[in-house]
């Protein structure tokens, strides 16, 4: 089935949204999937950044997931943990269906001008033309990933993969977000692009979501070059390097608890 573009939020205040059928999660029907929740909490956060601090810049970006993610309303506050001119901690929380779910921690860093020695030793990722299969990531179920076109590298094996990702459903109904909300957005796709086990017969949720950035990502596009490692205790990782049409902007981590599925 796929989904017509419109949003995964309604807002209902400044604090405060709804979430839409194309919010909804991969590994059950009442639960909502990160990567919109994701996208929403650091638009708030970057939101917030261009109000407060727009002087700086996210370095670090973190969500702790603390439980299930409930496909109810969600209410979003902030906190300064940190202040200062140049290194600012700032932390959101998310409270869904009336429970603390999410905390984000985002360290702010100030910029200056350091173009002269800007370089980096990530590797390229292949261009999304020359992407020519359709991605993993469409063989899992859910609203959200109805909502997102994703193409893959020939060389895509189990557990090593490089797709790029993308949708044209807005973050928020009738708003243009953030650049950074609409890059991380995506995010959490990152673990289903290079399965390395059946999601029928395994669950690999991941507990968190950890994106250092080196440079503001563009566009609508995100570029995930990932690798899945599967411990011998039930613990796993999901590591990527994130670009953008432009090259490499930074790293994500997720950290995942394995486990049979039992039904």
């Amino acid at each position: 089935m796929t989904i017509a573009p419109r949003s995964y939020f309604t807002r209902i205040d400044e604090h405060s949204f709804q979430p839409t059928q194309c919010a909804a999660g991969a590994w059950r029907e009442d639960e909502l999937h990160l990567a919109p929740v994701a996208g929403l909490v650091i638009d708030y956060l970057e939101r917030w950044r261009r109000e407060h601090a727009p002087h700086m810049a996210y370095s670090r970006l973190s969500l702790e997931v603390l439980g299930q993610i409930a496909r109810e309303r969600i209410d979003l506050s902030i906190e300064v943990v940190r202040p200062g001119r140049t290194i600012e901690l700032v932390e959101a929380i998310a409270v869904i269906g009336g429970r603390t779910t999410i905390r984000a921690r985002g360290w702010l860093l100030a910029t200056s001008d350091t173009a002269s020695v800007e370089e980096n030793d990530f590797a390229p990722m292949p261009t999304p033309a020359e992407c020519t299969s359709q991605s993993w990531l469409k063989q899992w179920d859910g609203g959200m990933i109805d909502t997102v076109q994703a193409v893959q590298s020939d060389d895509t094996r189990p557990g090593r993969g490089k797709a790029w990702v993308t949708t044209d459903v807005d973050l928020i109904a009738g708003e243009t977000a953030t650049e950074l909300g609409e890059f991380a957005k995506l995010f959490d796709t990152a673990n289903g692009i290079s399965m390395r086990q059946d999601p029928r017969e395994w669950m690999y949720p991941n507990v968190d979501l950890t994106a250092h950035l080196f440079r503001h990502p563009t566009g609508r596009m995100l570029g995930l070059d990932t690798r899945v490692a599967f411990g011998p205790g039930g613990i796993g990782l999901t590591s990527s390097v994130l670009h953008d049409l432009d090259g490499p902007v930074g790293t994500l981590a997720q950290s995942l608890t394995l486990r049979r599925h039992l039904d």
